[in-house]
């Protein structure tokens, strides 16, 4: 009975993180670029009450199976879910969407590199296309350069799928375009789960994640995605599949408060038992 008490505490406590992940899907169910995540369990140790026998023909008797006392629940990992978002179209010229695989490479300004699938850009006073928190969109082959878009030297500007930047020159009657920099390059990793989220809707490069391949948008070698621009990416979250989880989530929290309560009352009965 001890034994089942504290298999059940091991089920409220991840249960209680299994709560913890839904929540947090549901609040950002209206996130651009976010990718849900799931828990995932494990049943922890299990004590060997009697192992396991071969069957001994000489003396007329079968193997045995070995029998053993799970121990409770542990969690696996909480693994990210790094499908495709939908689309919104917001006719916003630095409002950049992925299709495919890729992430933006952005640097907050110390050399340090992170990805992000959230392309809700702007330019800032000095023509440097940022995101919301002022970190550089990069460009390049090897995702090194900024893009810097000068206003007062472009009337317009287009970023293409495969992510060539052009624009037409401030006095062009003729509307010509031309190319702005350096075009807009995405990274790829092996192991997309194995990314750090590092809040903002960004992400940053570990040891089991791989290290990134750097392409241009659209490019067939590496298999990248293409981008879509005046378009934002919106959150992958199943917001029907996230309520069944909850449901789940709290059913099994009750459920694991049962098995403490009978476990209580049966602990209750051997003390009554002596007097």
């Amino acid at each position: 009975m001890i034994r089942s008490m504290w298999s059940a505490v091991s089920g409220l406590r991840n249960h209680q993180i299994y709560l913890d992940v839904t929540g947090n899907n549901i609040a950002n169910v209206n996130t651009h670029g976010y990718k849900s995540t799931r828990a995932v369990f494990e049943d922890s140790l299990s004590q060997i009450v009697r192992g396991a026998s071969a069957p001994d023909s000489a003396n007329g008797v079968g193997g045995m199976n070995p029998t053993q006392i799970g121990l409770g629940v542990r969690l696996g990992q909480i693994l990210g879910n790094f499908t495709q978002g939908g689309l919104q179209v917001t006719n916003v010229a630095t409002d950049i969407a992925i299709q495919g695989d890729g992430f933006f490479i952005v640097d907050k300004g110390n050399g340090q590199k992170f990805y992000t699938r959230n392309g809700a850009f702007s330019l800032d006073k000095e023509g440097f296309l940022v995101t919301s928190d002022g970190s550089y969109v990069m460009s390049g082959a090897a995702g090194a350069d900024k893009i810097k878009i000068d206003a007062t030297a472009w009337q317009s500007f287009q970023i293409a799928p495969n992510g060539v930047i052009s624009g037409v020159e401030v006095g062009d009657a003729t509307g010509a375009l031309k190319q702005i920099g350096e075009p807009l390059v995405l990274a790829k990793f092996n192991n997309a789960p194995g990314l750090e989220r590092v809040g903002g809707t960004m992400f940053r490069q570990t040891l089991n994640s791989g290290t990134p391949v750097i392409a241009q948008p659209a490019d067939a070698v590496s298999g990248m995605g293409l981008v879509t621009s005046g378009t934002l990416e919106l959150s992958n979250v199943d917001l029907a599949g996230e309520f069944t989880n909850l449901i789940m989530a709290q059913r099994g929290f009750q459920a694991n408060s049962k098995v403490i309560t009978a476990s209580d009352e049966v602990l209750q009965d051997l003390i009554n038992m002596k007097r």
